[in-house]
């Protein structure tokens, strides 16, 4: 019997899309199970009384027409009512179809109540409490699993050890792993698996010592060593490059490792010695296009684009399994180094999966920038969009064409048709909302900005934009002020909202405050906006060179910034500072 813990719909967190099994007593293909003609030996001697059949009834019908709360009641009163496993299971079921742990919990301790030797069952009510956070209720059912899966212990261990990965609380992930391993020492999956239970526990020590002992049980286990030095580089890129180098000494063969080791490298500005690595990998793989693809991802991050070029066109010689992924890698690469015509050639070799829309749209906004913002905007439109989120995209996509040829109006009318067939969409009506501050319809983006806080209330932009905006015209300035602390709060390492903070302490008169934020703004992100603002507080402040400074330099990095040439043009009245 496999270990199934992972096949439970929990693990992708209570999906809405599991397909609900046919009705008990419906024709299905194959043969039943051993487990399942035994089990009709225990069915309890239940009549179908005529509110056990109305209660059936009503469930099948609400279930048919997706009222799922009714379904799931129901069923699980039928669980109680019959005690009958098949309704339990069935229960169960339902009630993860509908995203409802707590009585799939009730339904799943019926069925195992029932049915104590069903493997599913006590999997699925094992998942269940761990998920609900209930991991000393979940113990007892996991040491059962564990003791059958004589053949699988340490695949089962993987298994479970991504289930608890889930879990928020990691400490006590960490202990019922260690808990449940005491019988299990000689596996080295159990030692893999306390190990990553302890780094996420932040126990670093512990996690290096319990991955060395999975490795001294199995030296050649490639995804243990990358682990280790993980775990290494937390304290030391040093230690992890030696800890490769040696290991690769003993095992050459063993690419995984040898590609975290040039990664290592590059992140430690070792590029020459990253390079030999990818040699080696190209001399010992020339026909592997998983390698090349590899290599050419690596030569990337060195900013090696002729490694990259050439790696990732011997994949697809090689006849690399997802050629779309190569062709939009390609096409990134084509533009990194200013070849737009190439880039488009690319993106438009990228003909379906999860790249084939970015893809397009790239090659749209390509288009626009060569001066073909009509075919641009009508490849755009033509693109079919499978759900609201890719519908979204596109509109924000032709959008932002427009927005770069200062077209405010037809960018608006853009986002107002859009948000008419996707009223709630966040990103539309933030859109929307910076598009109507451009045009002066501070009704429009006070509106629009207030229903995103409603609907996202954890949006710094949102926040921010509306303080921002009241702070920008000098009005509300205590709500502005009370807007960007609450943006503040849910980012604050973000510089463009520490620039509104210290903006808005200006406009209410406090310099020093205003100056303090913006000074830590400009630090973080020199950019002309906030360059504009700091320049301005302190020219205000008296410190009219400094200021000037300020301004000089960001206007030679961005000379037609609109926000810094109307600061500098309001008080030194010409365009280029003497």
């Amino acid at each position: 019997m496999k270990f199934k813990i992972l096949s439970v719909l929990l693990l992708s967190g209570l999906t809405a899309c599991a397909q609900i099994p046919a009705k008990e007593g419906t024709e299905e293909t194959g043969e039943s199970t051993e487990q399942e003609q035994a089990s009709q030996l225990n069915l309890p001697k239940q009549d179908l009384t005529a509110p056990i059949l109305f209660d059936f009834l009503v469930g099948e019908t609400a279930l048919q027409r997706g009222n799922l709360d009714i379904a799931v009641s129901r069923y699980v009163k039928l669980s109680r009512t019959t005690r009958d496993p098949r309704l339990a299971k069935r229960a169960t079921e339902i009630a993860l179809h509908a995203g409802n742990p707590y009585a799939a919990e009730q339904a799943a301790t019926i069925w195992i109540e029932l049915e104590p030797d069903s493997a599913d069952a006590r999997q699925t009510i094992a998942a269940l409490l761990i998920n609900l956070g209930k991991l000393d209720a979940a113990k007892p059912h996991l040491e059962k699993l564990l003791s059958s899966e004589k053949d699988n212990v340490g695949g089962a261990f993987m298994q479970l050890n991504q289930l608890l990965s889930r879990n928020p609380n990691k400490v006590e992930a960490l202990q019922l792993i260690q808990q449940l391993s005491q019988p299990y020492k000689d596996f080295p999956e159990v030692h893999f698996a306390t190990s990553q239970a302890a780094w996420f526990a932040n126990q670093h020590q512990l996690a290096l010592d319990e991955m060395q002992r999975a490795l001294a049980l199995r030296p050649d286990w490639e995804i243990a060593a990358i682990h280790n030095g993980r775990i290494l580089q937390r304290t030391s890129n040093a230690e992890a490059s030696d800890y490769y180098r040696d290991y690769l000494k003993k095992y050459p063969a063993a690419n995984e490792v040898r590609i975290a080791y040039a990664r290592v490298l590059i992140g430690d500005h070792q590029n020459d010695l990253a390079k030999e690595q990818l040699q080696v990998l190209l001399d010992k793989n020339p026909d592997d296009a998983e390698i090349m693809l590899a290599i050419g991802l690596l030569a990337t991050e060195m900013g090696d684009f002729d490694i990259t070029e050439i790696s990732f066109k011997k994949a697809l010689n090689l006849e690399y399994k997802d050629p779309n992924a190569i062709h939009f890698h390609l096409a990134q690469i084509y533009e990194e180094t200013d070849r737009p015509d190439l880039a488009m050639e690319s993106y438009q070799m990228v003909k379906s999966g999860a790249r084939y829309l970015p893809a397009q749209i790239r090659y749209a906004d390509l288009l626009a920038m060569k001066g073909y913002l009509k075919a641009a905007r009508e490849h755009l439109q033509k693109l079919p969009a499978a759900n609201d989120q890719q519908t979204a995209h596109l509109i924000l996509a032709e959008a932002q064409i427009l927005r770069r040829s200062k077209a405010h109006q037809e960018v608006y009318e853009l986002l107002d048709n859009g948000l008419k067939k996707l009223p709630d969409y966040p990103e539309l009506l933030y859109d929307r909302a910076l598009t109507a501050d451009k045009l002066g319809k501070f009704n429009i983006l006070e509106q629009d900005l207030r229903k995103l806080i409603k609907l996202k209330p954890d949006s710094a932009h949102a926040y921010n934009a509306l303080g921002y905006s009241f702070a920008e015209r000098g009005i509300q300035l205590p709500e502005a002020l009370k807007l960007i602390r609450k943006a503040v709060e849910l980012s604050p390492e973000d510089p463009y909202i520490m620039d509104s903070l210290g903006w808005v302490y200006y406009r209410m008169g406090n310099v020093v405050e205003g100056l303090n934020y913006l000074n830590l703004a400009f630090a973080a992100r020199p950019d002309p906006e906030i360059a504009a603002h700091l320049g301005e507080v302190l020219w205000v402040n008296g410190s009219k060179e400094n200021a000037k400074n300020i301004w000089r330099a960001a206007l030679e990095k961005e000379p037609d910034n609109e926000v810094l040439l109307k600061t500098v043009q309001r008080f030194i009245k010409k365009k280029v500072i003497d």
